[in-house]
């Protein structure tokens, strides 16, 4: 048996079945190639009618083709990790590293100060020396009340802390704890009972004084003259026209004033709000993270740094300590350059109304973690501190994460403050390289992905962690246009990065293996599945209603490859979404989002990335609201879909869906006139068509309730309603008579 000092601090194991995955797949793609063939075979001669859209679908299924590879390179070679925290413990407990950990928020009327207090406060109690984290807000909108929020927030961590660590909780967010333990016997000890009533108790005290701030809009005049923190205000005019705000708000490094109640140290905790000026552009969410590493590497300089999104609190207690058991493996720890875990939601209804990133996390991650590491998400993922700043990998240097015990200048908490304020002015990245070579990359909505990429460009490679118990906990959007404008965002991003010089297609060209290569590809091109969606949705059905057949007879051995295709394609789809503990509705409803962000989201983030490329558009970063009013809230867990107001996406999706109802509508009538002949005719050559719009009209059954049957708040407009059905009418009308 080996030497305990021996043994890896993780394990990785490959899938099992990967072989038959591997028939199987290569039968499907031969099925595609025979589709192809039929294609470019059967094309109907000039002044035939159906050239046109036989050529379309030509090009859409060659797309699809492609794109179906691309996918595939995600499912060649997964891989599982499990880590030893035991191991990790025995060896290296008193040499952890410093740990920073970064919380971005941008907008308080969007992202509730109580919401972004939680996430700070889940991380402030992690299972890990507390004189070793740091933890720090990074807020763009700097507002005061977010300030005070987390003065408040630091007094209740002195109770709730002790607390978590005394009782082992999970989760340690306290609205997610509370949640969890709801009853009367939510606490089955008695002395923790006890305990469990004061801590929620003071939960309320501090949610009760930060809401009455919220709705006042403003911090009273007395509790601004008690905490000097809040003069820097003084000269603030706008958010985005003041000067740097910077308060340590629990030194770590004071024995004596950062405690808890029972006297143990506290983590470090600092609020930033860099300086703002109209002048000068702030690179959005990868500003604000490159000047916390540079804040942060003067207060603390920890060697491991996370990042979370304001609403993704800390789900798992031990999730730093996963984290380490790959960065600090003797054999293989330093080639890793980040860790990450997967982005998980916890307001997903049962059958998941709006699709999640399941699929995602539990597949395809996994399979890109076989080429090399996962892709950086931009939040839930731990850092080396040099490997972000731009240090490239060399098989003969070694990073050292252990803790470092040399004493650094020790000055006062307001030396400290002012001397490191400059580190976040808007002059301080000129002529550096900050934005390019270091830190978080500029110049793309989706700064995370084009980061992650630079960084396995230079010969670093990445885990992905996805333990039993989630690490990191988020918000899903609660209707429909919040998830259509959050993917058109991502879509865009990743576009973007795909016509640019740091594409994956030559960027990561001979860097990279080529399945990972092909893995960040996959993102890339999300948005162009747009066109090749939107011709397989519409031109089939528009056809429908002059009786003109698009696929192959019925009788003809042509249809072998077609029927192959999708139900081989659509069945692999349904197990394996099954697999990932889904549910049947579940997967339905995963279609139906796959179908919607492809012909609205991914459309207009195609549009306009075109026009941006050409200089007609600016790039723009749309924070997505983390919280939904109680009507909309009660319709998204009843998974009552919700429409809002009127959108140029949601219109499209209307008229759309309307389109198909109307095509298959005419032909019904056409087939029922023609009688027993017609019908026969109609199913020897139309089957194929029939059932494609057949499909589209069922998957689209909440839009024509949203459109004339609801009467509640969350209904299409009326002005989508109309202006829909005078586009698809008129459409079909045109597209009949030109025949």
């Amino acid at each position: 048996m080996a030497k305990e000092e021996h043994l890896p601090l993780f394990e990785t194991k490959k899938a099992q079945g990967r072989v038959l995955f591997r028939i199987f797949a290569a039968s499907i793609f031969a099925g595609i190639c025979l589709i192809w063939v039929y294609r470019v075979s059967h094309i109907p001669k000039a002044g035939e009618d159906g050239r046109f859209a036989w050529i379309g679908l030509l090009g859409a299924e060659i797309w699809f083709g492609f794109y179906w590879l691309l996918t595939q390179a995600s499912r060649w070679n997964p891989v599982y990790r499990h880590t030893f925290k035991d191991r990790l413990s025995q060896r290296y407990e008193n040499e952890l590293p410093g740990v920073d950990i970064f919380v971005c928020t941008a907008d308080a009327s969007i992202e509730p100060p109580m919401m972004v207090m939680n996430t700070v406060l889940s991380v402030m109690a992690y299972e890990y020396p507390p004189e070793k984290l740091s933890v720090y807000l990074s807020d763009d909108g700097g507002s005061e009340i977010t300030y005070y929020a987390l003065m408040e927030a630091a007094e209740f961590a002195k109770h709730w802390i002790p607390y978590c660590k005394k009782y082992n909780v999970e989760p340690r967010s306290p609205a997610a704890y509370f949640v969890s333990k709801h009853g009367d016997d939510a606490v089955e000890d008695n002395h923790q009972a006890k305990d469990f009533v004061v801590i929620k108790k003071l939960y309320k005290y501090m949610e009760n004084k930060i809401e009455n701030a919220v709705k006042l809009g403003q911090v009273s005049d007395q509790v601004r003259s008690k905490h000097k923190g809040f003069s820097q205000w003084d000269s603030y005019s706008s958010r985005r026209d003041h000067d740097t705000i910077l308060q340590i708000v629990i030194d770590g490094r004071d024995p004596i004033n950062a405690t808890d109640n029972e006297g143990c140290a506290l983590p470090t905790l600092v609020y930033l709000a860099r300086e703002k000026r109209p002048q000068y552009h702030h690179n959005f969410k990868a500003g604000a993270m490159n000047a916390l590493i540079r804040v942060s590497s003067y207060i603390s300089n920890g060697k491991l740094l996370l990042n979370v999104d304001c609403d993704m609190y800390s789900n798992n207690s031990l999730a730093i300590r996963d984290t380490l058991c790959f960065l600090m493996d003797e054999e293989k720890g330093h080639e890793l350059a980040f860790v990450q875990f997967p982005q998980n939601f916890k307001n997903l209804t049962k059958n998941e109304l709006y699709a999640s990133l399941r699929v995602i996390n539990e597949v395809e991650a996994h399979g890109v973690d076989g080429y090399g590491g996962p892709l950086y998400v931009g939040t839930g993922c731990f850092h080396r501190r040099d490997t972000l700043c731009g240090r490239k990998f060399s098989k003969d240097s070694k990073s050292d994460m252990k803790w470092d015990n040399r004493k650094r200048e020790e000055l006062g908490i307001h030396e400290l403050e002012e001397n490191t304020k400059g580190l976040a002015s808007c002059t301080f990245e000129e002529n550096t390289q900050w934005g390019k070579e270091m830190g978080l990359k500029y110049g793309c909505p989706v700064e995370d992905i084009i980061t992650g990429l630079s960084i396995h460009c230079r010969g670093w490679k990445s885990v992905y962690c996805n333990p039993a118990r989630e690490a990191f906990l988020g918000l899903a959007p609660a209707t429909l246009p919040h998830i259509l404008v959050q993917h058109k965002r991502w879509s865009e991003g990743n576009f973007h990065i795909f016509l640019s010089k740091y594409s994956p297609a030559w960027y990561a060209y001979g860097k990279i293996r080529l399945g990972h290569q092909l893995g960040y590809l996959r993102y890339s091109l999300w948005a162009s599945n747009c066109l090749a969606t939107l011709v397989y949705s519409t031109l089939p059905s528009l056809y429908l209603l002059r009786g003109t057949s698009l696929f192959p007879q019925m009788s003809s051995p042509w249809l072998i490859p077609f029927a192959y295709v999708i139900i081989g394609k659509y069945t692999w789809s349904f197990v394996e979404f099954l697999w990932c503990d889904g549910t049947i509705l579940g997967w339905w409803n995963e279609q139906r989002i796959w179908l919607y962000q492809r012909t609205s989201s991914y459309l207009f983030a195609f549009i306009d990335t075109i026009l941006f490329s050409i200089g007609y558009s600016n790039s723009a970063f749309v924070i997505t609201a983390k919280v939904a009013d109680e009507d909309v809230s009660k319709r998204y867990e009843k998974e009552i879909m919700e429409f809002g107001a009127s959108s140029p996406m949601i219109t499209i999706l209307a008229t759309f869906a309307l389109l198909n109802l109307c095509c298959f509508a005419g032909f019904v009538l056409e087939e029922a006139i023609a009688g027993s002949k017609g019908i026969a005719k109609a199913y020897e050559t139309m089957s194929l068509q029939v059932l494609l719009c057949g499909v589209l009209i069922l998957i689209n059954l909440p839009l024509y309730q949203g459109l004339y049957l609801r009467k509640d708040k969350g209904k299409m407009p009326s002005s989508v309603a109309y202006k829909s059905m005078v586009i698809a009418v008129f459409s079909c009308v045109c597209f009949k008579l030109s025949y």
